[in-house]
């Protein structure tokens, strides 16, 4: 007789525990345990409970190989959900096994469970695992589809295929669902005077181990109702027509203030924080240095001298490379939309700016279409005030076009999920890389969902307060990523092409590239142990039809993008992962969390403009300023979206925090753990600097950073 003792952790969280039966089988090399029940006085899986239980067996199973969960009813009691966190097994020899578990099991159902040492394809040999590797991906690619959601998109989940799963009763039998987070959803949740759902009835039907935790959806909602209820008492949010002065903005979020929103209301009008904005800002990639002014862009020495000052011209500054351009060409063809039934407008700006010798950069001109000629004058800092204003206003709409559309959703949301998706479908649970990147996929699918249904359909909150609408929005992302390239993914890779390397006081770049060559340590680490030479990375089956599965859904096979199709390094791996794991948190934070601190104050990021471009000089008025922003309701409708999306909630997990261990083997989490140290060290040398700061600059502080994009 051979004794196993099982010892089984239910997750700590809010009706995670169980009352249905569960059963459990153990599969080694020398034969399997009979199947039986853990069960043992009292409750047995309540929620954060540890219990033990004693399997006996009539000899010793060998290594063992699997572990088998059965879920099924108990007496008359309905079916309940039940979050298994892991299950330890020791031998009759003392051998102790984990199999990490980190998932929901609903209805009656058998899952397999590996034990956590990770391994690549090609280090099973035995028919029995490479078989349940197969097993397990044919029902995951069954149960997450992609789906074209439109033109030229970011491929997408069909989560119309869990409404599927959900009436076939047979896959709850066979599936293996992903390890992932606790996640309860709540339903359809409006909140009061706010333009948009925070659930739709097709996310009810999604996997359980891919919705929002109850934790976090209770915290979107308490995060969310007080502002927009507050509006709605003072009738902001039905108000339409013109702002009457400038002044009545400041008292939308009067009690959501924060120290840079602040700041940004008394500086916003300043050419210094102007160009601040392009290093600091929400939308801190959109800078290229100069060494020629493009044809588009007819400046003379004589319009930008009066800024540049004596002893320089604007030939020196081209080869000093104190030049940049911010070229707005993408919105130069966007369709146009209505807005409370009257049409808006979008101009595709030039801004050329200049790092004067004081270290700030600061706007030399701004020509607001992409064809100079009498219609389309070149504004200067030396026109009248009310000129130059609008026009930089003009710059500052075109930024929240492509900050949102196009640097934001598409760049983090849409590609973070088409990494999320290829990894659950070409991944099995053991393997190394699921293992690394799973953290950085929480909530993902969830988040994006929500947004398809509340933001981007039709009549949604993009068409109720942005100039471009539904389909300019469409016609952005699909220009977008035909244009992006592995070179805009790879920050260092950026950072160079732009010829931005050298601007002082750019924190999104030191404090980017202090994180980027953090996580790729230890990517380099992990990689370094799990495949020996480039051809165990080569001859890895599964990983290469993931890389393939990226390079084809989320990038539609163009080679021009330079993402890679297959991997044939080591090298080539590692960056690829630290690309990906970057963007999903790091940044994806610094395009993010800032939101509301820069467009609280609304003219600062108009959402909209009803005015067309001005042709001429010398015609612009506080009125007329007034008239071409956004209208109240619309303005309101976008600063609460601000806040919603600003505030992380509850429920987090920052960057390098991994409480679910995944990884049990010594020497990966060693990596981890120096992981999180060099992470701590940044965060200090962030805080230090800071101190120092008129405005600090947070947005990329580790503890800060989501591990995944989840807001």
């Amino acid at each position: 007789m051979a004794l196993y003792r099982v010892r089984v952790t239910t997750g700590p969280y809010l009706m995670a525990g169980t009352l249905d039966n569960i059963f459990v089988t153990l599969v080694g090399t020398c034969g399997e345990s009979p199947k039986q029940r853990l069960d043992r006085m009292g409750r047995d899986f309540a929620s954060g409970s540890v219990q033990k239980y004693k399997v006996r067996c009539s000899e010793e199973l060998g290594e063992l190989l699997l572990l088998r969960l059965h879920k099924e009813r108990y007496a008359f009691f309905p079916q309940d959900s039940w979050y298994c966190s892991c299950i330890c097994v020791t031998a009759p020899d003392g051998t102790l096994s984990h199999f990490p578990c980190y998932q929901w099991m609903e209805g009656y159902c058998t899952i397999e469970l590996r034990p956590g040492t990770a391994r690549t394809i090609c280090q099973d040999s035995l028919p029995l695992l490479l078989d349940h590797r197969k097993r397990e991906l044919q029902a995951r690619q069954e149960c997450y589809r992609w789906k074209v959601y439109a033109p030229g998109f970011p491929r997408i989940i069909d989560v119309s295929s869990f409404e599927e799963m959900e009436s076939d009763k047979k896959f709850a039998l066979t599936k293996t669902a992903p390890r992932a987070d606790p996640g309860d959803s709540s339903g359809n949740q409006y909140l009061p005077g706010f333009p948009m759902k925070i659930d739709i009835p097709s996310l009810l039907h999604m996997e359980p181990n891919i919705r929002y935790s109850a934790t976090k959806t209770t915290s979107l909602l308490f995060n969310a109702i007080p502002a927009s209820l507050g509006m709605k008492l003072r009738g902001l949010l039905d108000r339409k027509g013109s702002w009457k002065k400038l002044d009545d903005i400041r008292n939308i979020m009067r009690c959501h203030k924060t120290l840079t929103s602040e700041y940004v209301r008394e500086h916003w009008c300043e050419d210094q924080f102007f160009g601040y904005q392009y290093l600091n800002g929400v939308n801190p990639v959109m800078l290229h240095c100069l060494s020629s002014l493009p044809s588009k862009l007819p400046i003379t020495n004589d319009m930008v001298a009066p800024s540049l000052g004596p002893g320089t011209c604007l030939q020196t500054e081209l080869e000093r490379g104190n030049i940049f351009l911010a070229d707005y060409w993408i919105l130069a063809e966007v369709p146009v939309h209505c807005i409370n039934g009257h049409p808006q407008f979008v101009a595709a700006p030039l801004c050329l700016l200049w790092l004067n010798p004081q270290g700030a950069l600061v706007p030399l001109a701004i020509q607001l279409c992409q064809t100079p000629g009498p219609d389309s004058p070149i504004f200067l800092p030396t026109d009248t005030d009310w000129d130059w204003l609008l026009a930089k206003t003009w710059v500052r709409n075109s930024e929240f076009l492509v900050h949102e559309n196009n640097t934001h959703f598409l760049c983090t949301h849409l590609l973070c999920e088409a990494f999320a998706m290829a990894t659950l479908r070409q991944l099995p649970l053991c393997h190394p890389i699921y293992k690394l990147l799973l953290p950085h996929t929480r909530y993902t699918l969830q988040v994006n969902t929500i947004a398809r249904a509340t933001l981007l359909n039709p009549e949604g909150l993009v068409d109720k307060v942005t100039s471009i609408g539904r389909q300019g929005l469409l016609y952005l992302m699909s220009t977008g990523l035909a244009h992006f390239t592995y070179t805009n993914f790879c920050l260092p890779d950026s950072l160079r092409a732009r010829g931005v390397l050298d601007i002082p006081n750019y924190h999104y770049r030191d404090d980017g590239l202090k994180i980027w060559a953090a996580i790729e340590s230890f990517v380099s680490e992990i990689v370094g142990y799990y495949y020996t030479s480039d051809a165990s990375v080569q001859q890895d089956s599964e990983l290469q039809a993931w890389v393939g599965e990226i390079f084809a859904q989320a990038f539609l096979g163009r080679e021009s993008s330079g993402f890679p199709r297959q991997l044939c390094t080591q090298g080539q791996l590692v960056k690829f992962l630290t690309a990906i794991i970057f963007n999903c948190s790091a940044q994806h934070a610094a395009v993010n969390s800032g939101q509301h601190d820069f467009g609280a104050w609304m003219p600062n990021a108009p959402s909209s403009m009803r005015q067309p471009p001005p042709q001429t000089k010398g015609t612009t008025t506080l009125k007329s300023y007034l008239d071409t922003l956004p209208e109240v309701n619309t303005t309101c409708n976008n600063i609460l979206l601000f806040w919603l999306v600003s505030q992380e909630p509850k429920d987090q997990r920052p960057l390098g925090t991994y409480p679910d261990e995944h990884f049990t083997e010594e020497a990966p989490r060693r990596s981890i753990a120096v992981f999180q140290n060099r992470l701590a060290q940044i965060s200090r040398d962030i805080q230090e600097r800071n101190r120092g700061l008129a405005l600090p600059y947070a947005y990329l502080d580790p503890p800060l950073i989501e591990n995944s994009v989840s807001i």
